[in-house]
């Protein structure tokens, strides 16, 4: 990802915390032939307390449809020491020059990204991949009035589930995290954008707004 300096963002809380908040990312592969794959899927991020030389260790899991050839990208980047590449988009919106003070300038984008790369490994083991659905059924179903769980199933429904899926988990040796806020313009710049996309009816740019604030200078 192209990430100029002054967009670069290295808190690795607020990269952790976006992706949390936006965890349905994607999933970039290159086959051995060369074509490029997405797919949108859900992660569960895991952070150790164990830190590696670029800060707390990371782990991305998740799993798509075994009818999904993906995952045979993943099996030959996991046997080749490849890597793939999970996106995750957080809050973003266009920002019109007609928002700035007086002088020449033009029409923007301003959004939060993050960038995982790491070789991806097959989860085989069935206690795993069972774990790991677990997992993010009580990470979805929280806060649920009636929230649904595994335990209520039929086991053999279940299982038949399961081989229909390929879980895996892809431990992060790169982390690419931009945080495009308008940091270029003059504080009081920033401010006329802020207020600009609160005044809109739109989530987004609502959700946006709010992470501008919260760099603005007091």
């Amino acid at each position: 990802m192209y990430v100029p300096e002054i967009f670069r963002l290295d808190d690795a809380a607020a990269a952790g915390a976006l992706i949390r908040e936006n965890s349905f990312g994607l999933l970039v592969t290159v086959s051995a032939q060369g074509l490029p794959q997405a797919s949108h899927l859900p992660f569960l991020l895991e952070e150790s307390a164990v830190e590696g030389a670029e800060g707390p260790r990371r782990r991305l899991r998740g799993h798509m449809a075994r009818a999904n050839p993906q995952w045979h990208d993943l099996e030959t980047l996991a046997a080749s020491g490849g890597e793939a590449l999970v996106v995750f988009q957080g809050a973003h919106g266009y920002v019109s020059p007609s928002w700035y003070g007086p002088g020449p300038a033009v029409p923007t984008w301003n959004y939060l990204a993050v960038h995982l790369y790491g070789r991806p490994r097959i989860i085989a083991a069935e206690a795993e991949v069972a774990a790991l659905l677990q997992r993010l059924v009580q990470e979805h179903e929280a806060g649920a009035a009636r929230p649904w769980c595994l335990e209520d199933q039929d086991p053999r429904y279940l299982a038949r589930m399961r081989r229909g899926i390929v879980a895996f988990e892809i431990p992060v040796a790169r982390l690419e995290a931009k945080a495009k806020l308008s940091q270029n313009k003059p504080a009081a710049d920033r401010r006329r954008v802020v207020e600009a996309l609160e005044a809109a009816q739109d989530s987004q740019g609502r959700a946006l707004a709010a992470e501008m604030r919260a760099g603005l200078p007091a």
